[in-house]
C-alpha cells in the first residue's frame, strides 16, 4: 500500500529558488510505494485567515472553496514536506497564514523542513521558527531540518541539478535521505495510527 506525501512550496514569489527546488524534486523523488501531492501555494491563494473559529478547538464554518480545497488536500496526506525560504528570520507569511487554517488534518501526521537561502545560513532560523507552529497543530517533527546554504546556483529554472555547482552531491544525498526518512515514517504511523485513551 503506497503512502502519501504532500510537498508543500511554502513560497509564493515570482521566479524563485523554491520553484526552482520544486521541480528538482519532482523529477528525482522515487515514486516506488509513495505517492507524492505537489502543493504549490499560488494554487491555493487563500485570503488572511479571518473566521471567528479557532481551528485546532472547533470547526471552522462559512469555509471558502479555495479554504476547503486546502484543508482538504492537507487531510488526504500520510505525511508532508515544508520548502520554505527564510523572510527575515522566518517562513513566509503566506506559509504562516496557510498553516493559521490548519485544525485536525494534519495530526499526528510527519513533516520534514526543507529550508533553503542563497545565503550560507541555509534558513536555519527559519527552519527553527517552524518548528512550534508545527507542534501546536500537533504534528510530528523530524528531528533534523534539511538547511540548503549558498543553494541560487545549484537548480536551473527547470529544476535540473548543476552537478558542477558546489555542494550539489550533498544537497542530493540530504534531499534523497530525508525523504526516505519522512517515507519510513508516514507508512510507520499510517499502519499504526495513534489513538489517545482520553
Amino acid at each position: 500500500m503506497s503512502v502519501k506525501i504532500g510537498v508543500i512550496l511554502g513560497s509564493t514569489r515570482t521566479n524563485s529558488l523554491g520553484e526552482k527546488l520544486f521541480k528538482y524534486l519532482q523529477q528525482t523523488m522515487p515514486t516506488a510505494d509513495v505517492d507524492f501531492t505537489w502543493i504549490d501555494l499560488k494554487d491555493y491563494p487563500l485570503p488572511f485567515y479571518d473566521h471567528a473559529e479557532t481551528p485546532l478547538s472547533e470547526a471552522i464554518q462559512g469555509l471558502a472553496p479555495i479554504e476547503e480545497q486546502w484543508l482538504n488536500v492537507l487531510k488526504a496526506q500520510d505525511g508532508y514536506v515544508i520548502l520554505s525560504p527564510e523572510y527575515d528570520h522566518a517562513i513566509t507569511g503566506s506559509l504562516k497564514n496557510a498553516l493559521d487554517f490548519v485544525g485536525p488534518e494534519t495530526d499526528h501526521k510527519p513533516v520534514q523542513i526543507v529550508t533553503y537561502s542563497k545565503y550560507s545560513d541555509g534558513g536555519a532560523l527559519a527552519a527553527a521558527s517552524v518548528v512550534e507552529i508545527l507542534q501546536m497543530l500537533k504534528m510530528m517533527v523530524l528531528p533534523s531540518p534539511v538547511l540548503l546554504w549558498n543553494a541560487e546556483p545549484n537548480f536551473t529554472a527547470d529544476g535540473t541539478l548543476v552537478k558542477t555547482a558546489p555542494n550539489s552531491d550533498h544537497f542530493a544525498k540530504r534531499l534523497a535521505a530525508a525523504f526516505d526518512e519522512l517515507t519510513h515514517y508516514a507508512t510507520l504511523m499510517k499502519n499504526h495510527p495513534y489513538q489517545s485513551k482520553s
